[in-house]
């Protein structure tokens, strides 16, 4: 069973999304109590790779509500949890191909943390608007056609 925190609409607007994987995320204590109120955001947020490691950087974490001085700091960098061979194809495709990671979405998957990452090229300024003209013109067609019956 999946519990969806919090998605990143923004990532599907920017980039073309080629790949997604499943990574585990190391957190504490309180980062667990507050993702389970629903506090997150992954909005300016992104994967690197390190050292054969994967963090991830930028992901705002609110404080948990209920927390003491032991609090944690709310975008600090969060290591994700791969495959050895996972983060050495991804490792190749993003220094090759110019391709970037971004997380798409966070959630619980039988109690724990998880966060899909998307293999992600960038959009142009004209492909987004392109974009937006599709999804206007499927929006349009779907009303045409609730409207006939």
């Amino acid at each position: 069973m999946e519990q969806i925190v919090t998605k990143n609409r923004k990532a599907y607007h920017d980039y073309f999304i080629q790949e997604s994987y499943e990574a585990g995320l190391s957190l504490v204590g309180t980062e667990v109590k507050s993702l389970r109120q629903g506090k997150a955001n992954l909005k300016e947020s992104y994967a690197i790779i390190k050292d054969g490691e994967v963090f991830l950087l930028n992901c705002h974490i609110s404080p948990y509500s209920h927390g003491n001085i032991e609090n944690h700091d709310p975008v600090r960098t969060r290591k994700l949890l791969l495959h050895k061979k996972e983060i050495s194809k991804l490792w190749a495709k993003t220094s090759q191909q110019g391709l970037t990671l971004i997380p798409l979405k966070l959630y619980f998957k039988n109690g724990k943390a998880k966060v899909e990452i998307g293999l992600a090229k960038g959009k142009r300024q004209y492909e987004k608007r392109d974009s937006i003209k599709e999804r206007e013109a499927k929006r349009e067609v779907e009303r045409h056609m609730k409207s006939d019956r």
